[in-house]
């Protein structure tokens, strides 16, 4: 026997109500998780209870990322469909909007910055918890990278100065071995050859002192004979 239709009706029992609006809520938001990560879909669930009491769902936690994107979505198709000219009522309506779309990003602020706690429950401040760890970890990957970046960039710099510092070391000891050349050999001229092998350079000097030394007897021989002959 199957079950009878459940008629749909407010519950007039308040714990009952409550109980029933605990299970329920629970129940939406599973199946709003389920659908977001099994359809790769964006979900924003927002949901206030009868003390206006506020729970929400969004994918990846980014429920302003979402709300802002429904307000372009919904501009748009309104911008299309809208061929009445703007009135008064729809000036207070456009006003109720930005001023609940302000209050719930000055709420999210305050939350952030670790303000108007009380008003949280403990789902609420754990999804809090986890923005602000997923913020966090996107910070520190960052950071690390920008550190990273720079110690590569330190490293490169001081492999250039010291490819520049091998140069200029190079450059400096072979300035100092010519000028030590230049010390050893005054004017810049290498020392005159005295010898070769075999004495050539020794022997033709002596042969030329000779031819000297001949020249200057033979002249004086002369001299010697024509006194005598006179």
């Amino acid at each position: 026997m199957g079950r009878g239709k459940v008629q749909l009706k407010r519950i007039e029992n308040k714990i009952n109500r409550q109980v029933t609006f605990s299970k329920r809520r629970a129940g939406l938001l599973k199946k709003a998780h389920e659908i977001s990560i099994l359809c790769d879909a964006e979900v924003g669930l927002i949901v206030f209870s009868h003390k206006g009491k506020l729970f929400e769902y969004a994918t990846d936690s980014c429920m302003d990322r979402i709300l802002e994107k429904y307000e372009r979505y919904s501009f748009s198709e309104r911008q299309l469909v809208a061929n009445e000219p703007t009135s008064p009522a729809n000036w207070t309506l456009e006003y109720s909007k930005l001023k609940a779309r302000i209050e719930l990003l000055q709420r999210n602020h305050r939350h952030y910055m670790g303000e108007d706690l009380n008003s949280m429950s403990t789902k609420d401040l754990q999804n809090l918890e986890q923005q602000l760890d997923t913020a966090l970890k996107s910070i520190r990957t960052r950071k690390n990278q920008v550190i990273y970046e720079s110690i590569t960039d330190l490293h490169r710099k001081e492999k250039a100065i010291q490819e520049q510092n091998t140069l200029l070391t190079k450059k400096i000891k072979e300035k100092e071995k010519e000028m030590e050349q230049q010390n050893q050999c005054p004017g810049g001229l290498p020392p005159p050859l005295l010898m070769t092998i075999g004495g050539g350079a020794f022997d033709d000097a002596a042969e030329a002192t000779r031819n000297e030394l001949d020249l200057t007897l033979d002249s004086l021989y002369s001299c010697h004979l024509g006194c005598f002959t006179a």
